[in-house]
Order: C-alpha cells, then sequence, then structure tokens
C-alpha cells in the first residue's frame, strides 16, 4: 500500500489542523493505520492509530482529548483532527500502515507516508 500524507501547515497556539492520509490500493481496510510525529532532534513518536474497522483508537497521552484519529475504508483515508494545539505539537507527521496489529512502535510498520509539517506557533 502507499500512503500520501496532506493537510499541514503553519497555525498559532489553540489553532486547529486537520490532516489526512490516502492510501492506494483495494486493500486499506485491512490495516491499521496509525499517525507518527518526529520533531527535530528527537525520535519518532507514537501519535494514534486506529483499527481495521475503526471501531477503536489509541493515543499517545500527550494528545490525548486534543487529538482524533478516524477513517473511511470506502474512500481509503484516515484523518487526524489536531485541535487546541501547542508549540510542543510542533513535528513531521508520519501516516502508517500495519496489517497485523495495534502497535506503539514505529519500527512493526510496514508501510509509510511521505511526512507533512505542522508548525505551532506560540
Amino acid at each position: 500500500v502507499q500512503l500520501q500524507a496532506s493537510g499541514g501547515g503553519l497555525v498559532q497556539a489553540g489553532g486547529s489542523l486537520r490532516l489526512s492520509c490516502a492510501a492506494s490500493g483495494r486493500t486499506f481496510s485491512k490495516y491499521v493505520m496509525a499517525w507518527f510525529r518526529q520533531a527535530p532532534g528527537k525520535e519518532r513518536e507514537f501519535v494514534a492509530a486506529i483499527i481495521w474497522s475503526g471501531r477503536s483508537t489509541t493515543y499517545a497521552d500527550s494528545v490525548k482529548g486534543r487529538f482524533t484519529i478516524s477513517r473511511d475504508n470506502a474512500k481509503n483515508t484516515v484523518d487526524l483532527q489536531m485541535n487546541s494545539l501547542k508549540p510542543e505539537d510542533t513535528a513531521v507527521y508520519y501516516c502508517a500502515a500495519v496489517q497485523t496489529w495495534l502497535y506503539l512502535q514505529s519500527s512493526m510498520y510496514e508501510y509509510w507516508g511521505q511526512g507533512t509539517q505542522v508548525t505551532v506557533s506560540s
């Protein structure tokens, strides 16, 4: 599966952005989808994930209550709605996919999008 992330940009603290990841292929519904982020000089970290059906989601503590992950299996897309953004949310955001399970570790994901920059100014 090929992934294409979009929707990043520059926003003031307290603002909102919506990231979208479009997937190619006919088996999108067989993949657990996740968002990760990587700030300069830091390791890539887990942000949120959603299982195949979309019925269950998991979030990093740092974004819980502010970010919402969702998917549309008919459109082959997974979105990340980000509200109440903080300067510490500044990073390159990546969407990722894996078939087997919902993992928090980036190394377990098989496919990656190219990343989209999110910058939150204070």
